[in-house]
């Protein structure tokens, strides 16, 4: 996300900034203690779920594959669908990791959660 500290990573391979939006409402967002600091895991759900912020970012084609790869388990890549419908690829999180996780879909996003944590 702009302005958090792996934003870096985006913007080295080319990353472009294209908006901000939400979910659909099937998601839940946990705060992953696996990591330190603890990174953001977006999961998406049968019953409960949320709209989750998110930013949409565009990077060009022959770099997505170094960014991929460089993502550490267990965050990966999967189709995520947006509040208006879209399907995008993004971040998400396998399910195991939120066994100990912290639910934080009542912040709405991971900036707001990070504000009122």
């Amino acid at each position: 996300m702009r302005g958090l500290p792996l934003n870096s990573q985006l913007a080295v391979l080319g990353g472009e900034f294209v908006e901000v939006t939400k979910t659909s409402p099937d998601y839940k967002l946990f705060a992953l203690n696996c990591f330190e600091p603890p990174r953001p895991g977006l999961l998406r759900v049968l019953e409960n779920g949320s709209a989750v912020d998110l930013e949409i970012w565009r990077l060009p084609i022959e770099n997505y594959g170094k960014f991929v790869a460089s993502v550490p388990a267990p965050l990966s890549f999967g189709t995520i669908k947006l509040r208006d419908l879209r399907l995008v690829q993004g971040f998400v999180c396998e399910s195991y990791a939120t066994l100990d996780a912290v639910d934080i879909s009542h912040f709405g996003g991971w900036r707001n959660y990070l504000k009122n944590a």
